[in-house]
């Protein structure tokens, strides 16, 4: 495999973890290392048998494996396969049925015989279930076990379907599912939970372990927690994947963002010595000062001593300089300028002086996350006077129900009956549209009538909230790009049409300011797709004028916020102005009460964005600083 960015053992985990900086970069490792055994297997004139998974983890692996077939001549001939798993009931050409996401992200594209992949049966009445599933180990065992097996990890740890519960010597079995799994699936099934299968027929703990090699995946920060646990903590059912703690050959296989509550990433300096760079000290000192609980300028040499920073204070003094230099530090975040002060020294605020207006453009992903995320920031740069632009990059238009595009359109019809206003085509849509929604199947692909109803609706509720914050509407640039126009949860890459596009509105604003959605918490997101498009943008634009007095900063949505060591501004918001933030939030009304994809988070967006933004303020004050209702952080990404 080729070599990660950190690669050195540490003694805290208990299964050899590779961190990579992203998840292409990952991905192409472990396609090389089974695109060797192939190989190996091949020169041996031997099967080569693999355990495979589904799901968002391997999607980028098997990209790999399709490439180094069509381009490098890697056969798969000798190849056997045995999926893990398979929803039940399912048919096989369902939308959502692994049969079908196998043959379309892998086999069809491979030269695979159709008689050497095995993927559990959805199909099967409930009194052969046991059976097959004792013959599937069966022809696994057959052929000498699994040579490697591939793998992907739940948010609560499930490997394969085997959910916490499942016990180490647990065979291939019908399972039912957990709530969280089900909830975490909603997006594959149109946004209902009543829709996701309750059960599944999932390979065992026993035959994965079972396996010669595993090689588990995970991307993105919402896997942090359980792979953190998984590989620091006990061996327990509460979490499956630690199982393969007691594997001889497994390795975990991350990104820098699902590798982030490892020791090694997040307290680098108890396991290895580290650079003292400002950022690592304050780093540091903050998770000190809250792992204590004290504020920074009460931490004693004692506590740096008893906490493995006696380096530390080798290094930079006493505790007392350190505490005062990084409580600075901190203050100097905070500001109630984002588009900064004018007529002020601005030598240590987080944001430029002059000019003393900007053109500011905030990047929002979706049509409301401009308002979850920073809509203190969006009324404060908006009340001080700067020209504020929203580029709304997609429609959003999978995230609304269907009986709110039905209710709108039924609204036109009844309004032109009203005023006698005769309009056959309408009435044609409306009974076309309900026909589609009243017989449509589970996440079949809406109609373009269907579709563009219900990006009508988000942007009608985008134009609310400018009007309610107070900037013109035709500073709403509603940019529709393409990769998300698929009408499905499933989105096309990022093409060269998203970043011109992009560009075009770089260069019709030319800002001082931008501001881009920074969420990585889904890798494979719509958030992440965004932020590359803007990136890229930035990057070709780079050697304008006008981008050399450019500044770009990063917001996280309503789920994470930045640890506050990376924190660079933070805008504090009086109870007033959270009230007003809900408010604007609230102008989203097809995002109230049962939002589509909800989730595995029951509470609602102005909810999320509410406790988010009084947490971050808590962490300063837990720190020592000014008490504020709430806060938004933003992060400086320099180009």
């Amino acid at each position: 495999m080729e070599q990660p960015i950190i690669s050195d053992p540490i003694a805290y985990e208990k299964i050899p973890t590779k961190i990579y900086k992203d998840p292409k970069e990952a991905s192409r490792a472990v396609a090389h290392e089974i695109a060797d055994l192939i190989k190996q297997k091949q020169k041996e004139g031997k099967n080569c048998v693999l355990g495979l998974a589904t799901g968002s983890s391997p999607k980028t692996v098997y990209a790999e494996l399709i490439r180094l077939h069509r381009e490098e001549g890697l056969s798969f001939k000798n190849v056997i396969s045995f999926n893990l798993d398979e929803y039940y009931p399912m048919e096989p050409d369902a939308i959502q049925s692994y049969w079908r996401f196998m043959r379309e992200q892998l086999f069809n594209h491979v030269d695979i015989p159709k008689e050497n992949y095995f993927i559990p049966d959805g199909t099967l009445p409930p009194n052969r279930i046991a059976e097959y599933c004792v013959e599937y180990e069966r022809k696994i065992d057959n052929l000498g076990g699994l040579d490697f097996q591939l793998l992907g990890i739940g948010g609560n740890g499930h490997i394969g379907f085997n959910e916490p519960g499942s016990l180490i010597n647990s065979k291939t079995r019908l399972m039912m599912l957990d709530h969280s799994t089900r909830a975490a699936a909603t997006m594959d099934f149109s946004g209902e939970l009543t829709k996701v299968p309750k059960k599944a027929i999932t390979m065992g703990v026993s035959k994965i372990l079972a396996a010669k090699r595993v090689v588990l995946l995970a991307w993105g920060e919402r896997k942090a927690p359980v792979i953190a646990d998984a590989v620091e903590g006990s061996v327990t059912e509460h979490n499956p994947a630690s199982y393969l703690q007691t594997h001889s050959n497994a390795m975990f296989v991350v990104d820098e963002a699902a590798a982030s509550g490892l020791k090694r990433m997040k307290t680098p300096w108890l396991v290895e010595d580290v650079e003292w760079t400002s950022k690592m000290v304050k780093k540091a000192v903050t998770n000190l000062a809250l792992t204590l609980d004290k504020p920074i300028l009460k931490l004693t040499n004692k506590d740096y001593n008893d906490n493995g920073l006696s380096d530390l204070l080798a290094r930079h003094g006493q505790a007392y300089e350190i505490n005062i230099d990084v409580f600075n530090q901190l203050q100097n975040t905070i500001t109630g300028w984002p588009g900064g002060k004018p007529n002020a020294d601005d030598t240590n605020r987080p944001e430029r002086a002059l000019p003393a207006k900007k053109r500011c453009i905030i990047f929002s992903p979706h049509p409301d996350d401009d308002i979850i995320s920073m809509g203190g920031t969006f009324q404060r740069l908006v009340d001080q006077g700067h020209e504020v632009h929203i580029g709304y990059q997609t429609s959003g238009n999978i995230a609304v129900a269907d009986d709110e595009a039905l209710r709108f359109i039924d609204f036109v019809v009844d309004y032109n009956k009203q005023f006698g206003i005769s309009s056959p085509e309408a009435e044609k849509i409306f009974e076309k549209a309900s026909k589609f929604l009243k017989e449509g199947k589970v996440n079949e692909v809406d109609i373009p009538e269907v579709r563009y109803v219900k990006g009508l609706i988000r942007q009608g509720e985008a134009k609310n909230t400018c009007r309610f914050v107070g900037i013109p509407v035709e500073n709403a640039h509603f940019m529709n790009l393409p990769f998300y126009e698929t009408g499905t949860v499933q989105k096309k890459p990022l093409a060269e049409e998203d970043i011109l596009t992009t560009m075009e509105l770089i260069e019709k604003i030319k800002p001082h300011q931008i501001y881009a959605a920074g969420d990585l918490a889904d890798p494979h997101g719509t958030h992440k797709v965004c932020l590359d498009a803007v990136m890229e943008a930035v990057r070709r634009l780079a050697h304008k004028n006008f981008m050399k007095d450019c500044w770009v900063w990063l917001y996280r949505g309503a789920w994470a916020e930045w640890d506050i060591h990376e924190i660079e501004m933070a805008v504090p918001m009086s109870p007033d102005q959270v009230l007003q933030k809900r408010f604007g939030i609230f102008k989203h009304q097809s995002q109230k009460d049962g939002v589509v994809f909800q989730g595995t988070d029951s509470r609602e967006f102005w909810q999320r964005a509410e406790e988010r933004n009084s947490a971050t303020a808590g962490l300063y004050n837990k720190l020592g600083l000014a008490e504020y209702e709430a806060m938004e952080a933003f992060v400086r990404w320099k180009f």
